[in-house]
């Protein structure tokens, strides 16, 4: 399975940056993903490739034309396309979402600027739209990169090693465990002894306990959802 991912912004240096290094990269090497950026000038029919203009009504800043946008998403979108616009006022983005999402094909993710996009934008061409956060950036060309990235971990074989995703931060509703590594004493500071032990059993039962006491402990709200 593949999944490819269109980003559309103001500011595609950004998204190669991000999708150049790392995992990211790593992924596309492997054919688990495909990520492109596009210009929303490019689909500006002015002389000007105007994508903004003053809000009706008044007030401050400038919003995104809804023509460049049409254009863009009207070349890109396929039967299978989902179009996410990344919004401060969208929904939540979380790890469940984030999963259900990795079973898609291809997505043209709209990064706002300014003020934002065109409301007849959302309304005609939008399926989802996420929020990364309770804050607002200068661009959404971010929040984008972070929904590439939190969904493409789900993708099979983008991380090589499945088993890091069950244990990780906030599945299950849980945050993620201590982790140590060599040396054992470091500074007077040892690691557990459990985790010394060789007893998988007994390990597996001191992580999940130190999982249950660190979500108390920080996020409780996580445990009412949780069996």
């Amino acid at each position: 399975m593949k999944i490819e991912f269109d980003i559309l912004t103001l500011f595609p240096e950004m998204v190669e940056g991000f999708s150049s290094s790392s995992m990211l990269a790593r992924g596309q090497e492997n054919d688990c993903i495909s990520i492109r950026s596009h210009n929303i000038r490019d689909w500006a029919t002015d002389k000007h490739k105007t994508t903004d203009d003053i809000p009706y009504g008044g007030g401050a800043g400038m919003v995104l034309c809804p023509e460049p946008l049409f254009n863009a998403v009207e070349a890109l979108r396929r039967a299978s396309t989902k179009v996410i616009y990344m919004a401060p006022d969208g929904i939540p983005l979380k790890t469940e979402i984030a999963q259900r999402l990795s079973s898609e094909e291809h997505f043209i993710i709209i990064s706002g600027h300014y003020e934002g996009i065109d409301q007849r934008v959302r309304d005609a061409l939008v399926d989802i739209e996420i929020s990364t956060g309770d804050y607002v950036l200068t661009n959404g060309t971010l929040p984008a990169m972070i929904l590439v990235d939190a969904v493409s971990r789900f993708v099979p074989g983008f991380l090589g090693d499945e088993k890091s995703l069950t244990d990780e931060t906030f599945m299950n509703n849980l945050l993620a465990f201590p982790q140590y590594t060599r040396p054992a004493n470091f500074r007077d500071m040892c690691v557990p002894e459990v985790l010394l032990s060789g007893n998988h059993q007994a390990i597996e039962k001191w992580r999940k306990d130190q999982r249950v006491k660190k979500t108390f402990e920080l996020r409780s709200d996580l445990l009412e959802n949780t069996e």
